[in-house]
């Protein structure tokens, strides 16, 4: 077909003016709104007759339940239901084995598991009346050390034994040899994920038995098939709306308030609103796994490694959640981004009756990169090496192969990222003891030193993690997008179940749209069920995955938009192009107004996105291509130790990080930002102290985390190395720094001390002993 071009009217703008495409940095369209406080996150959520609900804990470690009278709770003025395990019509739930009941069912088997609800009009009453309810308990033997778990005499936590999973990973000669040999033990412990936003939600029951749940969380679809287990409810019946999100970083994946919540609202007809407080909180949610790890590595008097073995052993707590995975990820990534020709890794994870442990920003390459980067530091103080040079001998480059044997198929800038970091100016020196700010001291304004006793101190590392989900998992997302003429201008409706966490997946959804559509107005759908599933905010996936899934789909739209054109001008569709408002032709002439060929209609598609497909490792050697895509950072972090107080200032905290694509170049530098605090938190103060399976500390007065005042200064250098494998070559971004910043400081406070620290979070009487 062709056909002379007709004259239109140019439309008021076209693509040329767009504002916001990918590689630009538009403000996010939530920013404003939270920075004034007035975003509504989970826990502002409101309802016209709303009452609410608690949640009764076990105050035992592991025990019997013998009893549950819940007559005086019933009894008290304004309750209006308390339900036990009795009350729950369906199944267990859990993220990937269902062993976690909704109400605890004849045990407890952790500090906090939740044993009863209450709801009541009003939230002190609840409370009240929960403490009114008798449950007898007969203590039970417990086991809360993880290699004691694996002892034969152990104490069982579940009937089917305390071993979730075990993955080897042998690669290479079995008998290795080498002439320098260097070992360690190192523990990692829990660490929180310590979001602002509490856990809360809604639950609002429909006349048909059916209930709509409004919640803060990072998987709507899990959430939704888990609920749908424990309530014996089809999923058209159970239906979930994303409420704002206070922050995530992996502890929103598993349930907490959902089901409790859902029960109440059904069982009383009447809306239910929960929200823990903090302390509830630290009990409500999954946390990092505590790991102890033992590791060897052998290398030449060159510096090249030989071997590595490695035991690493994750405490995944009293349910399952998401250790299975952890332990996978720990064992294929456990050793690093380097080349390693002869490999023995055993990675456990195991049951005990501590807290349940489970998604947390690094995802089981957090712990690891504590003890692979302890030991290259100790291999290059052995042999003389600079401690960068030794990491750029060993480290990967595209076209090697890592641990699984899984070819590295793009950038891999191992070298290349080091050289940025040591290259960076260093901070100044300390001003003399005369001459002194007291905020750039360790302690502060306790003004426990002037300088006296501090040494300065500077660490590298460098270490990579995987992108998406792994091993065979079905990793998809699912994106509609609707473009139309409103008010005279095109609009976009972009629609995913994608949880926006604080992360900015809606602004890069938007930058998306005009990218591929040249269409400046595009309005972001709330989050909820009645798409298909876009899989977890986690895994640094969703700018990949569902990025993907909304390119593919406006890519649809466009190309029925230009067939309708093509029909309506007698043009073929691959001489058009959309261009915003316009059709034009390639020679660029303008050949009809997108209001012409759409009228009152509207372009509706409906694309499930899928990445490269990944596969479970051989379970006898580990080998096979368990990952989608890898991304590598490195740090270099410049510490001030109080050799007497042992108390730490980080001065410097310098990164370099590939991320492919910046599709939001600001959001990329707060992604690394806020990664890097978390790992320097975890090497420094955060630890949840769990003794005899009891946390001791679950407040922000006692769990610590890294302030304004903690952070120093960054230097951050990006690079944008395509994957020609990802839409637009992006990388994830969110977790690598996570991984890389704790080692370097660890590793900056070894050198000013001369200690071997073997364990974080490093401690003052960890640096003032001996």
């Amino acid at each position: 077909m062709t056909s002379t071009p007709t004259k239109v009217p140019a439309a008021p703008s076209d693509t040329a003016s767009l504002r916001g495409r990918i590689g630009d940095s538009p403000l996010r369209p939530d920013g404003t709104l939270k920075v004034q406080g007035e975003f509504a996150f989970g826990s502002d959520l409101w309802a016209d007759e709303m009452i609410w609900g608690v949640t009764l804990r076990s105050p035992h470690v592991h025990a019997r339940i013998v009893s549950i009278d819940v007559g005086p709770a019933l009894a008290t003025s304004g309750v209006y239901a308390v339900l036990t395990a009795e009350d729950v019509p369906g199944g267990n739930v859990g993220l990937e084995h269902a062993d976690q009941p909704v109400l605890a069912t004849g045990v407890v088997r952790y500090h906090g598991e939740p044993v009863a609800l209450v709801a009541a009009d009003h939230p002190e009453i609840a409370r009240q009346a929960a403490k009114k309810i008798r449950v007898v308990y007969e203590e039970l033997p417990a086991v809360t050390d993880g290699r004691r778990a694996l002892e034969p005499d152990a104490p069982q936590v579940h009937g089917s034994g305390n071993l979730l999973r075990h993955l080897k990973i042998r690669r290479g000669d079995p008998d290795p040899v080498a002439p320098l040999v260097v070992s360690l033990d190192f523990e990692v412990g829990m660490q929180d994920q310590a979001f602002l936003g509490p856990e809360s939600g809604l639950a609002v029951p429909d006349d048909a038995g059916g209930i709509d749940l409004y919640v803060a969380t990072q998987w709507l679809h899990a959430d939704q098939r888990q609920i749908c287990q424990a309530l014996g409810l089809p999923p058209e019946k159970v239906r979930l709306t994303l409420a704002g999100v206070g922050g995530a970083f992996g502890g929103r994946e598993d349930l907490s308030i959902h089901v409790h919540a859902c029960l109440l609202a059904l069982r009383t007809g009447k809306p239910i609103k929960m929200v823990y407080n903090r302390e509830e909180s630290f009990f409500g949610h999954v946390h990092r796994h505590p790991a102890s790890l033992r590791y060897e590595f052998g290398a030449g008097h060159d510096g090249l490694l030989h071997y590595a073995k490695a035991e690493l052993l994750f405490d995944g707590g009293a349910y399952a959640s998401s250790t299975a995975a952890v332990v996978g990820n720990g064992g294929t990534l456990g050793l690093g981004p380097y080349n390693i020709p002869n490999v023995q890794v055993d990675s456990y994870g195991v049951y005990t009756n501590n807290p349940p442990c489970g998604a947390m920003r690094g995802f089981g390459c957090v712990q690891a990169a504590f003890a692979h980067e302890a030991l290259m530091d100790e291999l290059a103080d052995r042999l003389a090496m600079s401690r960068v040079a030794i990491r750029q001998l060993n480290g990967m480059r595209e076209g090697d192969r890592n641990i699984t044997g899984q070819l590295i198929d793009s950038a891999a800038p191992v070298a290349e990222l080091l050289q940025l970091v040591q290259d960076m100016p260093l901070p100044a020196e300390r001003l003399s003891e005369d001459e002194f700010d007291l905020l750039s001291l360790p302690g502060g304004v306790s003004n426990t030193t002037h300088g006296e006793g501090v040494v300065r101190g500077i660490g590298y590392a460098v270490t990579y993690k995987n992108v998406g989900f792994s091993e065979g998992f079905d990793d998809y997302s699912t994106a509609r997008v609707r473009l139309e003429i409103t008010a005279d201008e095109p609009t976009v409706t972009v629609h995913t179940a994608a949880a926006e966490v604080g992360q900015g997946l809606i602004t890069v959804e938007q930058q998306i749209c005009r990218t591929e559509l040249g269409v400046q107005r595009v309005v972001v759908h709330p989050r909820d069920t009645q798409v298909g599933s876009a899989g977890s905010t986690s895994a640094s996936r969703q700018t990949y995955v569902t990025g993907g899934a909304v390119k593919a789909a406006c890519e649809a739209v466009r190309a029925k938009v230009l067939e309708r054109a093509s029909t309506m001008l007698d043009i073929e569709p691959s001489e058009l192009v959309l261009d915003g408002a316009r059709i034009v032709s390639i020679t660029g002439a303008v050949v009809a107004s997108l209001q012409d060929v759409l009228g009152t209609d509207a372009v509706d598609e409906t694309v499930k996105w899928s990445h490269r497909p990944t596969y479970p490792v051989d379970p006898e050697t580990g080998q096979g291509d368990a990952h989608v895509q890898y991304a590598f950072s490195a740090h270099r972090a410049v510490v001030d130790v109080d050799t007497e107080l042992g108390l730490v200032k980080v001065v410097a905290l310098d990164t370099a990080q590939d991320v492919g694509k910046a599709i939001n170049p600001d959001a990329v530098v707060g992604q690394i930002q806020g990664g890097s605090a978390q790992g320097m938190g975890l090497a420094l103060m955060e630890e949840i102290i769990v003794t005899g399976g009891r946390v001791l500390n679950p407040s922000f007065t006692d769990y610590l985390i890294p302030t304004i005042l903690d952070m120093p200064p960054m230097r951050i250098k990006v690079l944008e190395y395509a994957d020609p494998h990802a839409p637009y070559g992006v990388r994830g971004v969110g977790e690598p720094p996570t991984i890389s910043s704790g080692p370097a400081v660890a590793a900056a406070i070894r050198q000013a001390t001369g200690k071997a620290l073997r364990r974080v979070p490093i401690r003052p009487e960890h640096i003032t002993e001996g």
